[in-house]
């Protein structure tokens, strides 16, 4: 049923409990990968859902499987990730006790984490949630949903499931009234979230068409051009992007949530009218009297704006030279903030391909380049933003990699990160990917170390004994390299591109020109 619906890959940890899930998945020709922990298959297939765009799917046992794939369940929702997870759970739970891997309820739980979480009591109610859940992973917001079976249930002949039918987002009324209103305005300023990563070319027509300006999130890197003279790229996150923003007399946001992580400060700064379109409704509360709420697909919207603007002159409320400046003084804030680290990830960019995909983890290096590394399409750069666990990267790129073979892929994980999933080094070795692994160690919990001082804390529970990060993985059979300037980091980084397995690519603060 799963390979009739376009699933190719499915990433878990077979048990006694949900061993009945792997019978016939050679037959029917899919690909299995096995990983070190559950917390690894979830992430895993995050990484292959944002590569592909097409759903991941994790298999996990009852109990304790379930609970270790939430924190990828959690991290999906925050970051619209179609994430699907199957697991089996126990027949009966209120008048048996004691029972291998009971938990008080196992649905509920997961349902915490996930859009929603089912019992699926026969097959045909299984078939049904899946289908369920591969519907509105394209008609809706996507994020994650978990599907449980009883172990007896699993074990039961399986009838045909026919493919439902497909979905088709339709337009709003309000789209007149908004476009009337963009193209009335003088200085329109455009916020391109992850949810407006559709028609990328699209937007960057509409945009030179307007003489507007955009910022995007970081979700949103790539969706802009780097070339563009009147982007401020995702510098959302400075202070001085709210005075900015506050001097557009129209603001049009498109498939953001204008979340805290994205802007961290209490709001957008905007003076005048808004716009925000959206496929999720629950974006529209709270946004004032003088915004017009879409409930549209942003690509929809952007095709609907560039049919009106065949004869539409640009503006000009913007110049290039405000643009420049602002970009240059947000840079130099960055630089200074966290020093050191811009230079490097400007070698890093030079030595990899413009289609390389990226994953980083929760770690200073990655606050940094967010800011500074322009990307020139969208869906390149995948993050932990929203939940923010530590982790992420490592497993993630090795599903990222799963789905993009031949193309390249690289993870970027801080000292602390790598240790919450460095088992899944082993995965990436059986599988023989070309991963680089940028492993920044700046030997302690660095960001909040920084944080502990600017509070007036003495700093407490912010370095752990690293090992030897080489030497480990060099037992896990992949290639390790240290270099101590940037020119050998970027050769280093090369060649791991194309070695014949993973390459961790160890880097300090030390690093010289």
């Amino acid at each position: 049923m799963l390979k009739d619906r376009s699933v190719d890959v499915i990433f878990g940890i077979p048990g006694v409990h949900n061993q009945e899930m792997y019978r016939g998945i050679e037959e029917a020709g899919l690909m299995h990968v096995l990983a070190r922990h559950e917390q690894g298959a979830g992430f895993m297939a995050d990484g292959y859902a944002r590569a592909t765009g097409k759903p991941g799917v994790a298999y996990v046992i009852t109990g304790p499987g379930l609970c270790n794939i939430m924190t990828p369940m959690g991290q999906a929702y925050s970051d619209s990730v179609p994430l699907l997870v199957l697991s089996s759970c126990l027949d009966e739970t209120a008048a048996r006790r004691g029972q291998l891997h009971q938990m008080k309820d196992q649905r509920a739980a997961a349902e915490t984490v996930c859009d929603w979480s089912e019992d699926a009591r026969t097959a045909e109610a299984a078939y049904a949630l899946i289908d369920r859940a591969l519907v509105e992973f394209t008609a809706q917001r996507p994020r994650p949903k978990h599907i449980q079976v009883p172990i007896a249930a699993l074990q039961d002949p399986a009838p045909p499931a026919p493919a439902p039918t497909g979905y088709v987002n339709t337009d709003a009324p309000q789209m007149t009234q908004a476009l009337d209103a963009i193209l009335a305005a003088e200085r329109v300023l455009f916020v391109l979230g992850g949810g407006a990563r559709i028609a990328p070319s699209v937007t960057r027509m509409v945009l030179r068409a307007l003489g507007a300006a955009s910022f995007t999130t970081y979700a949103g890197r790539g969706i802009v051009g780097p070339d563009d003279p009147l982007h401020f790229g995702a510098t959302l996150a400075r202070p001085g992007s709210a005075e900015v923003i506050g001097t557009a007399d129209l603001v049009v946001v498109i498939g953001s949530e204008l979340a805290e992580v994205d802007i961290w400060r209490k709001d957008l700064g905007h003076a005048g009218a808004m716009i925000r379109v959206d496929i999720d409704p629950a974006q529209f509360g709270g946004t004032g009297p003088r915004t017009l709420n879409l409930h549209c697909d942003g690509g929809l919207f952007m095709r609907g704006l560039l049919d009106r603007l065949e004869h539409q002159e640009a503006s000009g409320g913007w110049s290039t030279g405000e643009v420049a400046d602002a970009r240059a003084r947000w840079r130099a804030e960055t630089d200074a903030e966290r020093p050191g680290i811009v230079a490097v990830c400007d070698a890093l960019r030079a030595a990899v391909a413009d289609d390389t995909m990226i994953y980083s983890d929760m770690t200073q290096f990655a606050y940094v380049a967010k800011e500074v590394w322009p990307m020139d399409r969208p869906g390149h750069w995948h993050h932990p933003y929203g939940f923010g666990t530590l982790g992420y990267a490592m497993p993630a790129a090795i599903g990222g990699a799963v789905a993009r073979r031949g193309l390249p892929t690289m993870a970027i994980i801080g000292d602390y990160g790598f240790h919450y999933t460095m088992q899944e080094l082993g995965v990436a070795v059986e599988l023989g990917l070309s991963l680089p692994i940028i492993l920044w160690d700046n030997g302690k919990l660095g960001e909040i170390e920084d944080s502990m001082v600017r509070s007036q804390i003495a700093p407490n529970a912010v370095v752990a004994r690293n090992p030897d990060f080489c030497k480990l993985a060099q037992a896990f059979g992949a290639r390790a390299r240290a270099p101590q300037t940037l020119s050998q980091m970027q050769t280093d980084v090369r060649a791991a591109f194309d070695a014949d397995g993973p390459t961790l690519i160890y880097l300090t603060p030390g690093l010289t020109a």
